[in-house]
């Protein structure tokens, strides 16, 4: 990757935390530490691997991606609305009753959403069904999941691991964010996994490990990851939840928090000042 695209793309990841903070800011409702921990993955997602066109959301041959956790779909929304899905005048109102941007992702109402998701495992299951329909129909589509370190605690997510390698599908990418934090506590100390790259390589997917605040490095692995033949591909991205703002870096009472009027207009100084193009 070129200085120049990396620098985009930084730009870009900037843009969208600052989205993702006047959705929950002005809802008054919303989970920003994990959606300001998967910015930079979505942004490489959606602006520079997905196969996908925002005049025709429901082309056949576009690539797919699922949500699975759910609840950070503020992140997926600031990328589809920068993408050109829908106009920015939604971003205002998340959460309401009648937006078409709900406070967990739904395909019936938001162009660009592939899968309703929200109950956590659910969405990566969806996922390798995807996965497997291209296969049988002999398509090139590629189909994309996020899940959360916490959700790794759903054993659902572990029938996913077995059945992908079952049905070979090469055309899958599931990507971990690794943050560490979930509602009740440390991922490790709710519920453990150690040696998460030697377990998932042992169910037989091709593994990578990664930082996942590095635009270089998540868009290395997903062109990496459509190489490989044959297995199932995983990327374990290592992040920080509330990534891009100080106050709420590793804060576990950021989950499921909006900011204050003070705390907003911090975090988007902190934002602006590393060079964000701002909306308005």
């Amino acid at each position: 990757m070129e200085e120049k695209e990396k620098e985009k793309l930084s730009d870009i990841a900037k843009h969208v935390r600052e989205i993702i903070l006047t959705m929950i800011y002005e809802a008054q409702s919303g989970h920003p530490g994990g959606s300001l921990s998967v910015a930079d993955i979505m942004t490489v997602l959606y602006f520079k691997q997905l196969q996908i066109d925002p005049k025709n959301p429901k082309w056949n041959e576009r690539d797919r991606f699922v949500l699975s956790k759910g609840h950070a779909c503020p992140a997926w929304y600031s990328c589809l609305q920068l993408r050109g899905f829908f106009d920015e005048k939604h971003i205002h109102t998340f959460r309401r009753m009648d937006s078409i941007l709900q406070g967990h992702p739904d395909m019936n109402k938001t162009p660009g959403v592939d899968m309703t998701t929200g109950s956590l495992g659910m969405g990566a299951a969806a996922a390798v069904g995807m996965a497997l329909e291209a296969k049988l129909e002999g398509s090139p589509r590629r189909v994309y999941t996020v899940v959360g370190d916490g959700e790794l605690n759903e054993g659902v997510i572990w029938e996913v691991m077995q059945s992908s390698v079952k049905f070979k599908l090469d055309n899958f990418c599931m990507i971990v964010d690794r943050n560490g934090l979930q509602l009740d506590g440390p991922t490790n100390a709710v519920m453990p996994i150690h040696d998460l790259t030697q377990i998932i390589e042992g169910f037989g997917w091709y593994v990578q490990e990664i930082d996942g605040h590095s635009i270089q490095e998540i868009d290395k692995a997903c062109s990496n990851a459509k190489q490989k033949k044959g297995i199932p591909s995983c990327i374990i991205a290592n992040t920080v939840k509330g990534k891009g703002v100080s106050c709420m870096e590793n804060q576990l009472k950021w989950h499921g928090r909006a900011p204050s009027t003070e705390e907003y207009n911090q975090a988007v100084r902190e934002i602006r000042n590393g060079g964000c193009r701002c909306i308005h």
